[in-house]
């Protein structure tokens, strides 16, 4: 954990609450709203078939049994979570989670059916949202530096750069 993170002055948005809907790129009609518990399976089953190459820093996990460990984690705690839906299929999940030092850390998965077609803005928008009227004031991630099109996402959303001495960048915004 990094105790010395600098998070801009300003705050970032406005943003979105959840529930949203909107029409994809693609016309589909998708929902995105906090996650449930009766959610679980689903969003177990969008992990299990993650696009191996999709799979960044480690996560999500690649066998079923550390996926369910992952997502119990992920959603039993203090953490935010919400999900993309397409009718009963899992489009996409994003969640902050509590790193101790009064900040969350984000993470965004958007399933390889999916990718490309907006709803990956609409997702982390939309758990900023959700986030804010959560008093969470201070949001932070890390992303590979070479992956243009989360680091854009990222940056158009109103991350800044924040430590980018390694292989990884490191973004902050502040709610």
């Amino acid at each position: 954990m990094n105790d010395d993170r600098r998070f801009p002055d300003d705050p970032a948005g406005p943003f979105p609450e959840p529930p949203q809907t909107f029409t994809d790129r693609e016309g589909r009609d998708i929902e995105i709203r906090p996650f449930e518990e009766s959610d679980t399976e689903p969003l177990v089953s969008m992990y299990v078939d993650f696009d191996p190459a999709d799979r960044a820093q480690g996560i999500p996990p690649a066998t079923e049994y550390r996926v369910r460990d992952w997502v119990e984690t992920l959603t039993g705690g203090d953490g935010l979570n919400v999900i993309a839906w397409n009718d009963d299929d899992v489009a996409g999940h994003a969640t902050l989670v509590p790193d101790g030092n009064s900040s969350y850390e984000l993470a965004i998965f958007v399933h390889q059916d999916y990718q490309r077609a907006g709803i990956g803005s609409h997702l982390i928008r939309t758990l900023l949202g959700y986030g804010r009227a959560q008093d969470i004031d201070k949001v932070w991630l890390t992303v590979e530096r070479w992956n243009r099109a989360a680091v854009n996402l990222y940056r158009n959303v109103g991350f800044e750069t924040a430590d980018a001495e390694s292989f990884e960048l490191e973004m902050v915004l502040r709610l």
